[in-house]
């Protein structure tokens, strides 16, 4: 049986596609026109189509969902359309992605509401009695990569990020939410929520020293405000995206931390410990 896997040509699909290919299972991309670049197995699966993902995910033994950056009325119509197709084909397995939107702190400024797309995405899926979990992660280190954070922490010794300096996050790999996805879609006892991220969190003083180490050089932190960070992004991303990310950090601006459950983390569910900066800057760049 065969594992279906959205966002495959993507930043969190693709690593989870090549794990599950590399250790030897069958697993195709789910894309709305094959074939994908670099001739990998894929499905049709079109989020505006009940029928294609039904196809798509009928017979299979798991499907990693998890939804495309869009307008969130896109979204809302696809997380509708994905979780209605999961319970008419019934896969024997779902683990849906949260992309870093916020679904397990009530209480918390950036807590998703009900009628968010990832929330109506989770709550329809679980409905359908079709085995589920969560991977939750909160804020990427792939962030990082921008070269208007990257080479300034290289060449200057300073990383500049807009989040206040105390400010605790869960930072996570796109490689270490593959690692926790392939062994939710292997291991259909565990459902619920599986934060991934580093814990207690990391202070961008801390997370400056992960790249002091492995530039080995000193490098600080700087806090910038969130409308610093998108007029320094606006010319890369355009003008509306900037807006959405500056938006994003202003309502982290709001909260104590961005951080996971100790109880419902990867660590503690699953026994898995992400990758510390230094060790992912070395993954990705060595």
């Amino acid at each position: 049986m065969t594992y279906v896997i959205h966002g495959a040509t993507g930043a969190q699909g693709g690593p989870l596609l090549a794990r599950l290919l590399q250790a030897g299972h069958r697993a195709v991309a789910a894309t709305r026109r094959p074939p994908v670049a670099g001739g990998l197995p894929a499905v049709v699966a079109d989020h505006d189509s009940v029928e294609s993902l039904v196809a798509a995910y009928r017979g299979a033994q798991g499907v990693f969902v998890h939804l495309p950056v869009t307008a969130e009325a896109d979204r809302l119509r696809h997380a509708r359309n994905m979780a209605s197709a999961i319970a008419i084909a019934r896969p024997r397995r779902v683990v849906i992605s949260t992309s870093g939107w916020v679904v397990d702190e009530p209480g918390s400024p950036m807590q998703n509401p009900p009628e968010s797309a990832i929330a109506t995405l989770i709550r329809e899926t679980e409905a359908s009695g079709v085995s589920t979990a969560v991977v939750a992660p909160r804020l990427f280190l792939e962030n990082l990569l921008n070269p208007l954070v990257l080479e300034p922490a290289n060449v200057d010794g300073v990383l500049r990020y807009p989040l206040r300096a105390g400010y605790r996050v869960a930072w996570s790999s796109h490689l270490d939410v593959a690692e926790v996805a392939e062994r939710l879609l292997m291991d259909s006892a565990i459902t619920g929520v599986v934060g991934v991220g580093q814990s207690p969190g990391l202070t961008g003083d801390e997370l400056a020293a992960g790249f002091a180490t492995f530039f080995q050089r000193a490098v600080s932190y700087e806090a910038l405000t969130p409308e610093a960070f998108g007029a320094m992004i606006a010319p890369m991303l355009g003008e509306g995206p900037a807006a959405g990310v500056v938006a994003g950090y202003r309502a982290q601006a709001l909260a104590t931390s961005n951080t996971i459950a100790s109880e419902t983390s990867a660590q503690a569910r699953l026994g898995m410990v992400p990758r510390t900066t230094q060790r992912w800057l070395a993954d990705l760049l060595t």
